[in-house]
């Protein structure tokens, strides 16, 4: 399976507009089942903040594609925003 050319497919079957709003469902979703773990099973929980962590995951990738953002791009910018924890880190640390 060729994971680009199937994110590329189901943005051409649905469109971009219903990729999008699937986007926020799903993280709608994750937030959920992160609010559900205080009053879950733990592993019922882990197993379903997996399943919405791999939703947003694929769903992460086909906003890439659609807004045309390369994995390059993304890692430069968590390596700053690292850096940046790291620094509030150490500042805590004083």
């Amino acid at each position: 399976m060729n994971e680009k050319m199937l994110y590329k497919r189901a943005i051409a079957k649905w469109g971009k507009d219903s990729q999008v709003f699937m986007m926020f469902e799903e993280i709608a979703e994750l937030i959920l089942s992160i609010c559900h773990s205080r009053r879950s099973n733990k592993i019922v929980f882990k197993c379903d903040l997996i399943s919405e962590i791999a939703d947003v995951e694929i769903m992460l990738n086909q906003m890439k594609i659609l807004f045309d953002i390369t994995n390059y791009e993304i890692d430069l910018q968590k390596i700053r925003k690292l850096e940046r924890l790291e620094k509030r880190l150490e500042e805590n640390k004083k």
